[in-house]
């Protein structure tokens, strides 16, 4: 994906291993899939630790092509304005850094049906869980500070699978209500550049 700030997402697959020896084919595929799912495995905990390495803000997993995603990031660009940088940061789920932090929470690399919440400790949030922990933090130093507590309280008062299902409903026809772009487009300048979680070289 790309964005206005020159933002790249590559989404290629990480780089497979290759089994050595001669062993007979049943042996050989058997083998070769092992060894390329322990590289995986390997590559996306390594992606996934980098990520906060220096950084403890969790990361938004968004749909870099979905023009509803990309206006909600856009929205928080307004809103979170936590000093310095904000509460947030925000990956495509689409980049290499999504896909391995989809892996790290338990999901499917190429899963892009529902917005992410990824925190250090290792804790992944979804669908409507995601959106009220996003919410209650961003409004923190905002004129929105008021709204927090219906955040929080939401979580507890209505049930999940009726907030599961209202989310649902919106992100399954998210491309035909709102469209979607081949390319990520984001509002603003380079001022947004930090925020942005890049891809490990």
């Amino acid at each position: 994906f790309h964005d206005s700030h020159g933002f790249t997402g590559p989404t290629a697959a990480v780089p497979l291993g290759r089994a050595a020896g001669r062993v007979g084919a049943p042996s050989a595929v058997r083998l070769a899939a092992a060894v390329r799912g322990g590289d995986q495995e390997a590559e996306w905990k390594r992606i996934a630790d980098k990520v906060f390495e220096k950084d403890n803000r969790p990361v938004i997993l968004y749909d870099g092509v979905c023009n509803l995603c990309n206006g909600g990031v856009n929205f928080m660009l307004d809103w979170d304005k936590k000093a310095p940088n904000g509460n947030f940061r925000f990956a495509a789920l689409q980049s290499e850094t999504g896909r391995a932090l989809l892996r790290r929470g338990g999901r499917e690399a190429d899963d892009i049906s529902s917005i992410v919440l990824a925190t250090k400790d290792g804790r992944t949030f979804l669908k409507s869980d995601a959106i009220l922990r996003i919410s209650g933090g961003m409004w923190r130093r905002t004129p929105l500070l008021p709204l927090a507590p219906a955040s929080t309280a939401a979580r507890f008062l209505v049930p999940k699978f009726v907030r599961d299902t209202v989310y649902d409903g919106v992100a399954n026809n998210r491309y035909n209500f709102f469209g979607k772009s081949d390319e990520c487009r984001l509002d603003g300048g380079e001022q947004f550049q930090e925020r942005f979680v890049a891809d490990p070289e």
